[in-house]
């Protein structure tokens, strides 16, 4: 075990340094939740209630940009490129090499959520978090149920090419339905029940709580309930489907 964690250490560090090699990789994820930001800031300017809205929302958005979208990308590419074959071929444990992606993602969401709370306090008056224990628990819950679902759905894509179709057409349907830029509970009915079994509604209805309402973690249980039952799936599918090798053409 102890070798274990020590590889999945040095392996987080090589995925650290890979990633800020790659600009783009760093522009989608930090730079634009805050461009969305500060052009619905712009937008909403002297409407406190949207703006409290808009800014849990962006924070829910980046936990399933930097996890779901991510690792969907990623665990497709290294499969097909025939990265995850050799890596499987070595005296590395596979514990270690998953362990080390999953922490990236984790890092990844976590500065995320750390600029959008300051950029919210500092330039849209929401406040520091009213509640530091549920927005912990939420936003770990929310990486767990999204990294899943993430490593999921790359089982389902054909090829690294299609993968912008793929993941696209589930993520631009799933932040536009569930309230990311909008409050979801006051969504036409049909829109508000599909809202209501996404994951991604009731992320964002826990940092809301935590970051905005003050409301308690108790409050949100059901909301947290929703995420872990997608976790589940999302953990589930991952496992039942993964693969080192590239299956299909």
């Amino acid at each position: 075990m102890p070798d274990a964690l020590g590889l999945a250490w040095r392996q987080y560090r090589l995925e650290r340094r890979l990633f800020w090699r790659n600009p783009s990789a760093a522009f989608f994820n930090f730079m634009l939740p805050l461009l969305f930001l500060a052009l619905f800031g712009a937008i909403l300017h002297g409407n406190q209630h949207d703006l409290n809205v808009i800014v849990p929302g962006i924070a829910g958005m980046a936990v399933m940009a930097t996890t779901f979208t991510a690792l969907a990308y990623n665990m497709t590419f290294l499969r097909e490129q025939g990265v995850l074959k050799r890596i499987h071929g070595t005296p590395m444990p596979a514990i270690s090499y998953l362990g080390g992606i999953s922490a990236n993602a984790v890092t990844n969401a976590a500065l995320q959520i750390a600029i959008v709370t300051v950029a919210g306090r500092v330039f849209f008056g929401t406040g520091w978090p009213r509640d530091g224990v549920e927005l912990l628990v939420f936003v770990i819950a929310g990486v767990v149920c999204f990294a899943a679902l993430g490593v999921a759905f790359s089982h389902a894509i054909p090829n690294f090419e299609s993968t912008a179709a793929y993941v696209n057409a589930v993520f631009l349907p799933v932040i536009l339905i569930s309230g990311v830029f909008y409050d979801s509970h006051k969504a036409p009915g049909f829109i508000k029940g599909a809202a209501q079994a996404l994951p991604l509604t009731h992320l964002i209805d826990g940092l809301s709580g935590a970051m905005v309402k003050g409301t308690s973690l108790g409050t949100n249980v059901a909301a947290l309930g929703v995420i872990v039952a997608w976790a589940v799936l999302g953990i589930a599918l991952a496992v039942r489907g993964f693969s080192w090798e590239q299956r299909r053409t």
